[in-house]
C-alpha cells in the first residue's frame, strides 16, 4: 500500500463516518431498524470498519492512525445542525442522498485505484448497496417534494378562496364601519 492509497482510504473513511453521523441525526424514528437512514448508517459503518481494519493491519505505525476524537465531535455537531435544517425544510431524504453521493464518489475513487482485489470486491459490494439506497432516497425525496407542493397548493387554494369571499359583506366588514 502506498501513501496515496492510504490518503484515499482515510478520506473515504472520514466521508463514510460523516454520512453515518448525518444518518443518525436525520433518523428521527430510531425504533424502526429498517428505515433507509439506519440502513445507510450501517453501510457507512461497514465501510469505515473495513478501512480501519485494513489500515491497522499495515506494518507502518503512521498508517495505523484512526480518526481523531475531535473529528468525531465535529462530525456529530455539523450533522446535528445539518439534520435540524433539513428536517425543518422537509428535505431530510434529499440531504442524506447528497451525503451518500459523496460516499459513492469516494468509493469510486478508492476502488479504482486500489491494488488489493479483496478490498476492491468489498468496496464494490458496498458501492452497490449505497447506489441502491441512493435510488430509494431519491424516490422518497420526490415524494417529499410532491407532498410539500401539494400542501403549498392547498394553502394557495385556501388563500384564493378567502380572497374570492372578500366581495361579500363578511369580507368587507371593517370597511362598512367607516
Amino acid at each position: 500500500m502506498i501513501d496515496t492509497e492510504v490518503t484515499r482510504l482515510r478520506r473515504l473513511r472520514n466521508t463514510a463516518l460523516r454520512a453515518r453521523a448525518v444518518a443518525s441525526a436525520l433518523d428521527y424514528d430510531s425504533a424502526r431498524h429498517g428505515s433507509v437512514f439506519s440502513r445507510g448508517a450501517v453501510n457507512c459503518w461497514r465501510i469505515a470498519r473495513v478501512i480501519t481494519g485494513l489500515l491497522r493491519a499495515h506494518p507502518y505505525l503512521s498508517y495505523q492512525r484512526g480518526p481523531s476524537e475531535v473529528r468525531g465531535v465535529y462530525d456529530r455537531v455539523s450533522a446535528g445542525l445539518l439534520g435540524g435544517i433539513a428536517r425543518y425544510r422537509g428535505r431530510s431524504r434529499q440531504t442524506f442522498s447528497d451525503e451518500l453521493r459523496r460516499v459513492a464518489h469516494e468509493l469510486d475513487d478508492a476502488r479504482a485505484l486500489t491494488w488489493s482485489s479483496d478490498l476492491s470486491d468489498t468496496l464494490g459490494r458496498s458501492q452497490m448497496q449505497i447506489r441502491g439506497l441512493i435510488k430509494e432516497l431519491d424516490a422518497g425525496a420526490r415524494n417529499e417534494s410532491a407532498s410539500r407542493h401539494e400542501t403549498a397548493a392547498r394553502v394557495e387554494t385556501q388563500i384564493g378562496a378567502a380572497r374570492e369571499g372578500s366581495g361579500s359583506v363578511a369580507g368587507n366588514w371593517p370597511y362598512l364601519a367607516i
